[in-house]
């Protein structure tokens, strides 16, 4: 939905009346993730997507039904292979669509509040008449009218109830866990569906180290959407000549300005300084801060040494085994671009839990334990 926020803010300038369907539950190899949406307005225009092409049609004209009954509803869209091929689709799956008549202003100032760095999860209580798997070919309910939304706010405030301290409890665990991750999903809370829409803040990169990998690793991560800041005490090494294209440049030592930058749990923090007085320091700090991701350079005796004298230093065990050392997945590559290819890939991996493993191996896997399990 953010990456639509240009033209729904546009479309309610003007008045548009803007219904949209969003992807709340995916199956199989379906070609959208959860979260994918597709906007229309009563004149016909249309933006986004909830299939990459197949379903479009249908899914607006079933946004047409919704604003003329003012109901929301759920519906399953099952894509064939074939049909996935006629669209242009390497393949097939299903999909559950949210049909809304309407975007509410809670959505459309989640999305707005999250490009400005404030991060809201909205949470759609789902109606409960989705039909089986078919590809618009069935008659759906007539579903119900929308509810208002419930908001959990990035630091576990909830604006709206289940009607319980321990269901709201588990919401916003549930939703905490989404915004961290970056990805929108359907779960289940006491014994009802709902949509957790995640509108996080910006994802950013803590690079301490102005060397010659951060350049690429400053490049890499702009072009992932995360925000990038680069800490280097030798003001030399840390230039705007050098780093063109980094949101924040700054000279001084990593632990005494992890305030200035408001080092937090959203970042992810990469050493890459390969000095003691630097590095130490500063996985010192991330971890104290709880950041999502710490990962330093170093040979495996430069990592055991370090090790020893950090918890030496007092550093606890559990909280040392966070640390990503050597940092990055194992590519082979040593060139200053491969190394921040290897960093940003683990960086990436651990937002979204992704194992790193090749996924043609994943793939065989998964085939196997289909065919050993009894409905396979």
């Amino acid at each position: 939905m953010k990456e639509l926020l240009p033209t729904l803010q546009a479309w309610r300038a003007e008045g548009a009346d803007i219904g949209r369907a969003i992807v709340v539950r995916t199956f199989g190899s379906a070609p959208r993730p959860e979260g994918a949406v597709l906007l229309t307005t009563a004149d016909g225009r249309i933006a986004g997507s909830v299939s990459g092409g197949c379903v479009e049609g249908a899914a607006a004209e079933e946004i047409e039904h919704a604003r003329a009954t003012g109901r929301s509803r759920v519906i399953r869209y099952g894509i064939s292979d074939e049909q996935a091929w006629d669209v242009g689709l390497a393949c097939g799956g299903t999909i559950d669509v949210l049909v809304e008549p309407a975007v509410s202003d809670i959505v459309a100032a989640a999305a707005e509040r999250s490009a400005r760095d404030e991060g809201a999860a909205v949470v759609t209580v789902l109606p409960g008449d989705s039909p089986p798997a078919a590809f618009a070919l069935h008659e759906p309910g007539e579903g119900a009218p929308p509810q208002p939304p419930l908001i959990v706010h990035d630091d576990g405030r909830l604006q709206g109830t289940l009607g319980s301290g321990e269901l709201d409890g588990a919401l916003v665990g549930m939703a905490l866990d989404s915004l961290r991750r970056g990805t929108s999903r359907t779960v289940e809370v006491g014994g009802r569906q709902l949509f957790i829409e995640a509108y996080p803040v910006r994802p950013r990169i803590v690079i301490v180290g102005a060397v010659q990998a951060a350049v690429s690793l400053v490049a890499f991560a702009r072009q992932l959407g995360w925000a990038t800041v680069v800490v280097d005490g030798r003001a030399a090494f840390a230039t705007p000549e050098r780093f063109p294209d980094v949101d924040r440049l700054v000279v001084g030592w990593p632990d005494e300005v992890a305030d200035e930058i408001g080092l937090g749990p959203n970042d992810a923090v990469a050493v890459l300084t390969h000095d003691v007085k630097f590095d130490e320091p500063a996985i010192v700090e991330a971890l104290r801060r709880s950041c999502r991701y710490v990962g330093a350079v170093g040979s495996r005796k430069t990592q055991a040494d370090r090790r020893a004298r950090l918890l030496a230093a007092g550093v606890d065990p559990a909280e040392l085994a966070r640390l990503r050392g050597p940092i990055g997945l194992d590519l082979g590559g040593r060139a200053p671009a491969e190394t921040a290819l290897a960093i940003i890939a683990e960086v990436v991996a651990e937002r979204y839990e992704g194992s790193g493993r090749p996924m043609r191996e994943l793939a065989s896997e998964r085939a196997r334990e289909k065919q050993a399990s009894p409905s396979g």
